[in-house]
């Protein structure tokens, strides 16, 4: 059932008391064409209730409601003057009789008796009086049911009244009868005040058509009878998350009501239940066997309606047929005998002695009155416990402005689309990774746009170092850890740590069903360890040409983390996991696994070195910090600085530095690093004195702008000095002394240095630009530009070049030629020709503005 907004009538209906001319109570409902069903009313015992008289043109009544509502009543009624005869409890009321008002139109109604009962779910709204219709609402039912009152619902299944509800009967409840009813209440003078009202409604999940309530005849299974031990069961599950149990579940659990198993349709699993026509005995079948050899036959041709309501059975009360029931399962009982009926129980035990109960199920929070609940239910009816040992309640995709899905909305993105544009690897990742298992998702293009860049980044990383693997010839069979650990970096060690730590940390999040974060986990080490780090370091390793301990052990290194990695990644990514798997493992060892999936997850620890995790994230804290200050002073991360100055908040910062000087120095493309105690300060820093006025004006009056004056001459080392020292600073010729408090420093940086802040302290970044620094950094723009130009050749890794560097410029020609040498190296040219009055000619020329000079290049192979 879906609610939503619906106008419905509104009106005031009196009820003529029994024995008492001219006295009513009132009732109020927003569906008239219930009260040809109107059985009784309902107050609460303890809300105050008047007897009031109330006139309209010159007529006086006598009307009963909660004494909080009399006056919205009789305005509601249009009445000009009342007066309240006297007040009673609603305990007072009970038992009060009244005539239906529409007796002459349904006779049935002359045949009940009419009553006021007390109810606790009556509230101080409309009339405070409730009109009761048990064969029409849970509450109505439920009080009916209490105190054996008929359940009268002159109502059939297609939503027409019955013979019995009279003159009425044929007519369809949702078709003009309401209006029809109100225009036969005021007929009769029944009709106190009728309006309209917006508000929410049940409608049919499907077609939206507004529902109406029925009482019928249904089979149950009696639940409420095992609620308390359903409610001690919830504890001993695991709930993801824990609220999903210990709050929402068990909530919906405490108000548990019988479970109403039967339902009227000709699709579905029928009723295994047989009832004699003659005594009315009950019998319930077990098995397909059972039933065979109850109706005396080999063969059953089909379980489904119509064929296994034609099996009459005999009984044993002599002379009766038994014959089946016309009802089929509610489709939660197929649901919630699952956990059991999958097994094959009670058919076969072993399975379900080795399997049962369920270690773990899934579903949306719907379910909490759904599946949950119903397996819950059965399971305890059958076994005394829950069929499930944990349960993860996930949430729903909703668009990506938080609104529900809806073909009929237009915003429905369909799963196969995005799998058309992006995969299914990509489509999976983003769903476990974008929000937490439990809470909806806002489907967004970006957010899976993102997740198939980090793919894209993995695909890249892997492929990287193949073409100098193939070169070399490296064989990752004929390479093992202790051949190779003497020639390891520190960022080999620590990348080695951190696909370590990556597995248990993954493991750790799985554990508990935090998808998320363990997805997340992964996407920050591809991106930012792996991607943005570690294959940053290795590079110029990899692009040694000749045999080398120290590019063979990055060749290892990025092997086992891939391979690790791969395993890592597969529950979330099987593909690609596969792919990098088959390529990178089995390609050389055809004795390893025959899949990824068939792999161990990675448990080795051996390698964990948390210590050296914690300083790498120092420094990468100062590199982002460095690379901060680079951008205030405008200078590519591709020229190298001067020097950074590091002060440190704590001993750590000091040691990570000095551990790791040669990856800081690398990243920040730094000439030099320079380490200051915690307590120490940067003996280039200066200083400015910085009088305050205000507080100035009232200690020197007159003269207070010559004292401020005077500090601003002053040199501010000394005016510091004298204050840190003596805790004063004398001004003779204005016999001054100037206090702390009246004067603040600043900090003056050295001119063409900036700096930055990260978690351990400061770091300073000196730009200033030498001859050398200069011809480095021209060297390095003109060598990525000469890799571009390879690229859009097409040319292979170890493809040699013929290339002519042409620049306008003279001082800076001559910078460059000094790294000749270099370029070359790094470019893969047998020939290099650098000058400004040179013929550039080749397979592709371009020309490039770099930093404002004029540069042509080109290249040939």
């Amino acid at each position: 059932v879906d609610y939503a907004d619906r106008v419905d009538p509104s009106i005031f209906v009196k009820l003529p008391v029994s024995g008492v001319d001219n006295e009513f109570i009132v009732i109020w409902t927003t569906t008239p064409w219930t009260i040809p069903s109107n059985i009784a009313v309902a107050v609460h015992p303890s809300f105050e209730y008047a007897r009031v008289r109330a006139i309209k043109e010159g007529v006086s009544e006598v009307l009963i409601v909660a004494s909080e509502l009399v006056e919205s009543v009789l305005r509601a009624g249009r009445y000009t003057d009342y007066e309240i005869l006297n007040t009673m409890l609603g305990e007072e009321l009970e038992g009060t009789t009244y005539e239906h008002p529409l007796g002459d139109k349904v006779p049935k109604q002359n045949d009940f008796l009419h009553q006021v009962y007390l109810a606790d779910f009556v509230t101080v709204e409309n009339t405070g009086c409730v009109h009761i219709a048990p064969g029409h609402g849970m509450d109505d039912f439920l009080l009916g049911i209490e105190h054996d009152l008929p359940i009268f619902c002159p109502v059939d299944s297609a939503g027409e009244y019955t013979d019995d509800a009279g003159e009425y009967a044929g007519l369809n409840v949702q078709a003009n009868v309401n209006d029809l009813v109100i225009s036969d209440l005021e007929e009769r003078g029944s009709l106190l005040a009728r309006g309209k009202i917006t508000h929410r409604y049940g409608h049919c999940w499907r077609c939206e058509t507004p529902i109406i309530y029925r009482a019928t005849e249904q089979w149950f299974l009696r639940v409420s009878r095992l609620r308390d031990e359903m409610l001690e069961e919830i504890t001993r599950v695991w709930w993801y998350p824990e609220w999903a149990g210990t709050a929402r579940f068990h909530d919906w659990v405490s108000s548990v009501r019988d479970w109403c198993i039967s339902r009227q349709r000709y699709w579905g699993i029928p009723l295994p239940i047989w009832v004699c026509e003659r005594c009315g005995n009950i019998e319930v079948i077990g098995t397909v066997g059972e039933l065979k050899s109850r109706a005396g036959v080999s063969d059953l041709k089909d379980l489904h309606r119509p064929y296994v309501d034609e099996i009459e059975l005999s009984c044993e009360c002599g002379g009766g047929v038994k014959k089946r029931v016309r009802d089929v399962f509610d489709v939660w009982f197929d649901s919630a005998v699952s956990s059991w009926a999958t097994l094959k129980f009670p058919g076969e035990r072993k399975e379900f002695a080795e399997w049962w109960p369920a270690d773990f199920i899934t579903e949306g929070h719907d379910q909490t009155r759904g599946w949950f609940y119903s397996q819950l239910g059965a399971s305890m009816i059958a076994f005394g416990r829950a069929p499930y040992k944990s349960v993860l309640m996930h949430g729903f995709t909703l668009d990506d402005a938080g609104k529900k899905m809806s073909k009929r909305l237009g915003n429905v993105v369909e799963p196969e689309e995005v799998v058309k544009r992006f995969g299914a690897e990509t489509l999976r990742y983003y769903v476990l990774s974008s929000s937490a298992p439990w809470d909806d998702l806002k489907f967004g293009w970006e957010g899976i746009a993102n997740t198939h860049r980090i793919f894209n980044i993995l695909w890249n990383v892997y492929r990287f170092p193949l073409p100098y693997m193939v070169l070399d010839g490296f064989d990752p069979k004929k390479t093992d850890y202790d051949s190779i650990k003497d020639a390891l970096y520190s960022e080999d060690q620590w990348i080695l740590s951190r696909i370590q730590s990556l597995a248990r940390t993954v493991e750790k999040e799985m554990e508990k069903y935090e998808l998320h974060r363990a997805t997340r986990a992964i996407s920050e080490f591809i991106l930012d360890d792996l991607s943005r780090w570690y294959i940053q370091l290795i590079r110029p390793r990899v692009w040694i040409e000749a045999e080398s301990p120290t590019k063979l052990a990055a060749y290892y290194v990025l092997h086992r983390v891939l391979s690790d990695l791969s395993k890592i990644i597969a529950p979330f990514a099987p593909f690609i996991s596969e792919t990098i798997y088959q390529n990178i493992v089995r390609e050389t060892d055809t004795d390893a696994p025959l899949s990824i999936h068939m792999c161990d997850w990675p448990s080795d620890t051996s390698l964990q070195n948390l210590e050296l995790e914690e300083e790498m994230e120092i420094v990468r804290d100062i590199v982002e910090s460095a690379s901060n200050a680079r951008q205030k002073a405008k200078r590519k991360l591709r020229w190298p600085i001067r020097r950074i100055i590091i002060k440190p908040d704590n001993q750590k910062v000091i040691k990570a530095v000095k551990n790791l000087k040669k990856v800081l120095l690398e990243q920040c493309n730094s000439k030099d690093v320079i380490i200051l105690d915690p307590d120490e300060t940067w003996s280039e820093l200066g200083v400015k004195a910085i009088p305050k006025p205000a507080i100035l004006g009232p200690a020197f009056k007159k003269d207070a702008r010559k004292v401020k004056e005077a500090i601003e001459r002053a040199n501010s080392i000394a005016v510091k000095h004298s204050i840190n020292t003596q805790g004063r600073f004398e001004i003779p010729e204005l016999n001054a002394t100037v206090l702390p408090e009246m004067v603040e420093f600043k900090e003056v940086i050295p001119e063409n240095t900036t700096v930055a802040e990260f978690p351990g302290g400061l770091v300073y970044v000196d730009s200033t630009l030498t001859r050398n620094i200069e011809a480095e950094g021209y060297t390095r723009e003109i060598i990525r530009r000469l890799q571009d130009m390879r690229k859009n050749l097409n040319l292979h890794v170890d493809d040699e070049i013929q290339a002519i560097v042409k620049i306008n410029n003279d001082r800076i020609t001559d910078l460059v030629f000094e790294w000749e040498e270099t370029i070359a190296y790094e470019v893969r040219a047998r020939i290099l020709a650098i000058g400004m009055d040179i013929d550039v000619k080749g397979a592709l020329v371009k020309e490039w503005d770099v930093e404002g000079i004029q540069i042509t290049m080109a290249i040939s192979k």
